[in-house]
């Protein structure tokens, strides 16, 4: 027998190993949750800078309304002797939805948009205002900035000949006056929405602007019924009772927040 022929044969016989079908299967298995990891990050990410982009915007709509005010002014001995469209006094007067003061005789109403001018009517964004005096010659300002969630969409105004219906609607979203009165708990965080109609214009996460002191606050959550007329606040509420609150509410028939971002600044005319 020849030694080397049967040293390349012993060779030629070398088991050489591959992938078994259960390795393969936990590989793809590992890559596929990979991979939805990633996947989920997207939505969020999208998410974060829609957010992001809409509040550049929303500063930008923001000076541009200032300036607009600025430019249009605020008649103060107007001010000083109207009332609110709820007929309760020393509380903010509306810029935009009703006719008591003279600010709505004089700024055009392509101005509320944002960019200003054009068709009004499907504009992306639009402002309303809320101003009450400070002192004699300054005036606290508060500017709600708003996103149209869609094109042939309403949101509710008072109806300032009958001041305590909501109603008629406005093709754009606006500040909007709601009575409030003291919680049934009594806790100083919580208020309780007067009309109980109108319970469904304030949500978790809203903006509201408190109509005695100005402050600024948010709805950490609403109750759940029979007690869904009561808002727990970030803070304890330092209005009287009744009090007034601005907010503004989603689209009439319900749908997406409008308020992007509200802004404050006191403003000397």
């Amino acid at each position: 027998m020849n030694f080397e022929h049967q040293i390349t044969s012993d060779e030629s016989r070398v088991t050489r190993h591959g992938f078994s079908l259960i390795e393969v299967i936990l590989a793809v298995g590992i890559l596929a949750v990979g991979m939805l990891f990633i996947a989920s990050v997207f939505p969020v990410s999208i998410y974060f800078t829609t957010v992001a982009t809409e509040r550049t915007i929303a500063a930008t709509a923001a000076d541009e309304a200032f300036a607009t005010i600025k430019l249009y002014g605020i008649n103060l001995a107007d001010l000083n002797t109207k009332t609110n469209p709820l007929g309760i006094p020393t509380v903010p007067q509306v810029l935009v939805d009703c006719q008591l003061t003279s600010y709505n005789s004089i700024l055009p109403e392509n101005e509320y948009s944002y960019p200003a001018g054009g068709d009004i009517y499907h504009k992306p964004y639009y402002w309303s205002a809320v101003y009450r005096m400070v002192d004699a010659n300054d005036v606290q300002v508060t500017l709600f900035v708003c996103r149209k969630t869609g094109g042939n969409q309403n949101y509710w105004i008072r109806d300032c000949s009958s001041p305590y219906n909501p109603g008629p609607t406005s093709y754009r979203p606006v500040a909007f006056p709601l009575i409030v009165n003291a919680s049934p708990s009594g806790r100083p965080d919580e208020i309780a929405i007067s009309d109980i109609s109108e319970i469904s214009f304030v949500n978790d996460g809203y903006t509201i602007l408190d109509g005695f002191s100005g402050r600024i606050q948010r709805v950490l959550q609403r109750q759940m019924p029979p007690n869904d007329y009561v808002l727990r606040l970030d803070s304890d509420w330092q209005g009287g009772y009744p009090g007034l609150i601005w907010v503004v509410p989603p689209p009439v028939g319900g749908g997406r927040y409008p308020c992007i971002a509200v802004y404050q600044k006191v403003m000397r005319f």
